[in-house]
Formats: structure tokens, sequence, C-alpha cells
């Protein structure tokens, strides 16, 4: 197969996955896959591997299931994602939870999370490129590692 049939299908088996989890909140399985994209079941398996390997995503330890697909983590986290009104995702950090809103243009994405501090709830509703509203005002997000040369907390807005 060559390079750019390569990178067809793994544009193809990419938008297929994020297109199921956006609908359903859950990552189709290889066997989905395989009869979605027509490819035999080893194939399938493979894309899988091949996707996780070029994205920051995962599978289930010793496993073919897919545990994590950005932003969105398949098992439960604390950062609980909304749209529309369903309660249907769940985020892989809070930085991705922020990215949610541009997988569904025009709908309503709220995160509800304890701060991993304190534990204390911290609400985020937002559209499109508006962040309508946060709860606390001061909410912040942090990452320790290294932004434009130096380690440093962000704020959302």
């Amino acid at each position: 197969m060559s390079d750019e049939a390569d990178l067809k299908l793994l544009d193809q088996g990419y938008h297929t996955i994020m297109r199921r989890v956006v609908e359903t909140g859950r990552a189709p399985h290889y066997t989905d896959l395989a009869s979605e994209l027509g490819l035999e079941l080893g194939a399938a398996k493979a894309l899988i591997h091949d996707l996780v390997a070029v994205t920051p995503g995962w599978t289930h330890p010793g496993t073919d299931y897919l545990a994590s697909f950005p932003p969105f983590n398949l098992q439960p986290t604390q950062y609980h994602v909304t749209i529309d009104g369903e309660q249907n995702w769940f985020a892989q950090c809070g930085f991705e939870a922020m990215a949610v809103r541009w997988l569904v243009p025009g709908k309503h994405v709220e995160i509800n999370a304890p701060c991993l501090c304190c534990g204390e709830p911290i609400f985020v509703s937002m559209c499109d490129d508006v962040i309508e509203s946060i709860q606390p005002e001061e909410a912040v997000g942090y990452s320790p590692s290294e932004v434009g040369g130096d380690a440093a907390s962000r704020p959302f807005r």
C-alpha cells in the first residue's frame, strides 16, 4: 500500500471513529470499523493501533479496545461533557474538554468537573468560540509543561 493510501485510510479511520464518538459517546469496535470501511478484521484492528500511535489516544492495556480518543475519553472520567442537554461523553482532561466545542458546531457544550486540588465543582458553558459561563469565575487551567519558555498557569478565557 502506498503512503498516500495509508494516509487516506488513517484519515477515513479517524473520521469514522470520531464521528461515532461524537454521535454516541462510544467508539466503534474494530469489527464495526471493518464493516464500515470495507476492511478485513485484521486490517481494522491494525488501523486502531496505527491511529493510537499518531494521536494522544490509547487502547485499554492488552486489548484492541479504544480507551481514549482525544478530546474524548471512552471510559468515565471526572470531566463530564454535556452536548445540547445530553450527557453521554467524558473528556480526556480539562484542556481536552474545552476542545469538544469544535467538534459540534452550533451546539451548546457544558463541562462539569471537580477541581482536582480542592474538590469544588467547576462548570464551563460554551458554544463554538464563545465561552458563555465559567464558575467559579476565577477558574484556571494549569499545565506543568513548558509554554512559551516557562511553566505557567493560563486562564480558560
